[in-house]
């Protein structure tokens, strides 16, 4: 029996793009010496590249050059799914939606390309108002680009990982999408009042 089950894979990379598109911070993963490093930070897609920037003090920077192997993971919505909405004889299950990626990093040595990055970067981020647009002759940029490093990872290998309620009834599975929407609609203020609390 594989694993994941096949029924909760999907392969098709426009779904895994669109997730990569509309939830992009990233989940950056490096490994040295059985030591994992691990940062959060958006990524941006085009052309089966990733691109994006880390501060260089980062010890992970060290890690995104000269084709290092990288794993990064997008996460979607999720939402735990209980047996009270789809039927009694159920059990309780969790669903989500996930994109892991393989690829190698390098470094982007060129200032001006890093820059030029980030304006798109922050294009594709402000859609589609653009309420913001960042200048590339901004001043603070010339100093911002000093303390961060660019890279850009090839993608060689995808997963999307959708796991739908694709083993229940269609109308099951319509109830567990309809809880997945609410679920990522529901405020978050009474979350943030309480990790927030002085």
């Amino acid at each position: 029996m594989s694993y994941p089950p096949d029924i909760h894979q999907d392969s098709d990379k426009n779904h895994m793009i669109e997730v990569i598109n509309h939830y992009s911070l990233a989940t950056l993963i490096s490994v040295k010496d059985n030591v994992p490093f691990i940062s959060h930070l958006p990524l941006i897609y085009k052309s089966g590249k990733l691109t994006g920037h880390i501060d260089k003090n980062n010890p992970q920077a060290k890690l995104l050059t000269k084709n290092t192997p990288v794993t990064v993971i997008f996460s979607g919505p999720d939402a735990y799914i209980s047996p009270s909405l789809i039927g009694a004889t159920e059990l309780p299950t969790w669903n989500y939606i996930k994109v892991h990626l393989q690829g190698t990093a390098t470094e982007i040595e060129n200032n001006n390309v890093v820059k030029q990055s980030m304006v798109d970067m922050t294009a594709f981020l402000e859609e589609p108002e653009h309420a913001y647009i960042l200048d590339y002759n901004n001043p603070k940029m010339d100093q911002f680009v000093n303390y961060v490093m660019g890279f850009e990872i090839d993608i060689k290998h995808w997963e999307g990982k959708f796991k739908l309620s694709q083993n229940k009834t269609p109308e099951a599975q319509n109830i567990a999408k309809q809880k997945l929407i609410s679920v990522n609609k529901t405020s978050i203020k009474p979350f943030l009042d309480n990790i927030t609390k002085a």
